[in-house]
């Protein structure tokens, strides 16, 4: 085998490690060395006959073994974008992914219209928060909201409070405990959540993509809207009247999530769906007077994020 001296030879290699990709192996092998090299991809190009520093090569070559392995770009990189930060990721926390913007731009339209017929800015708790990308994202839109997270990972919150301290959101307060138990006695305007909704004998839970993430945030056990069915159950014990519960779920899951917050007494309950059309959040508004064992018909609420 040639040496590999130049940009161009490291490369041909890192394309080589990632074969077992398939047809991504070029354009990730191009990422794999842009981010070695601290460069953009046009970079490669510019510089292809320069010599390569033989650490960028080392890390190149490992990280491409990774890669090839199935371990996201993300935490090689160890960080990710969403909305518009910068996040920290790692194996402590899963890695955002886009449809979960959604989420927080829904819950950015429920504030603003609480905000102005309540006069005061809307109090919001983000449940199981991760590296903080629901909570950070609002606090960056919204600098006045109070923004609550909790998660029952301490590594998790650890990365959600430097991804805080990053991007100087000091107001939002985290606390560490499973759902709700760390805000006994707290009522909000909003209740978000991304929790865990892949059942555990799912062949996805084998796949590449997920199973470098951390299980606790991917699966709740054999039946997969368990936490679904936690958060709705105890939500109205800490939604203000006509505050809103917004849920993220599988693409399937929807009308599953329809019905239980139905049958718990939510109005106003629909999903809405992500740019590929799956019903993604699915959302309730819990009434100013609820009627004991009501059982509310769906709002067939399907309109673009």
């Amino acid at each position: 085998m040639s040496p590999v001296t130049s940009i161009a030879d490291a490369l041909r290699e890192v394309e080589a490690l990632l074969t077992p990709l398939g047809a991504e192996a070029r354009s990730e092998a191009q990422w794999l060395m842009a981010a070695c090299l601290r460069t953009g991809r046009a970079g490669l190009v510019t510089a292809a006959s320069q010599p390569i520093d033989p650490g960028a090569l080392q890390q190149a070559r490992a990280w491409a073994r990774r890669r090839a392995a199935g371990e996201p770009l993300a935490y090689l990189a160890g960080h990710r974008e969403f909305w518009s930060l910068d996040l920290e990721v790692g194996p402590e926390v899963l890695v955002p992914r886009p449809e979960t913007e959604g989420l927080v731009e829904r819950a950015l339209q429920h504030g603003d219209a609480r905000a102005a017929a309540a006069a005061h800015p809307p109090a919001v708790v983000d449940l199981g928060t991760g590296s903080g990308a629901i909570a950070l994202s609002i606090a960056r839109e919204r600098p006045h909201w109070p923004v609550l997270a909790t998660d029952a990972s301490s590594g998790a919150l650890a990365v959600a409070r430097r991804n805080a301290l990053k991007h100087g959101l000091s107001r939002v307060e985290f606390r560490l405990g499973d759902w709700f138990a760390p805000v006994t006695g707290r009522r909000f305007d909003l209740v978000l959540s991304n929790p865990p909704y892949v059942a555990a004998e799912d062949p996805a839970m084998h796949s590449d993509s997920l199973r470098f993430e951390p299980r606790m945030a991917l699966t709740p056990g054999t039946d997969a809207l368990a936490a679904l069915r936690a958060i709705v159950a105890a939500a109205p014990g800490h939604l203000l009247p006509e505050g809103w519960l917004l849920l993220e779920h599988g693409a399937t899951q929807g009308g599953a999530v329809r019905d239980l917050l139905v049958a718990r007494g939510f109005r106003h309950v629909g999903s809405l769906p992500d740019l590929a059309g799956h019903e993604r959040v699915t959302e309730g508004q819990w009434p100013a007077q609820p009627t004991p064992g009501s059982n509310l018909a769906h709002r067939n609420h399907h309109a673009p994020l």
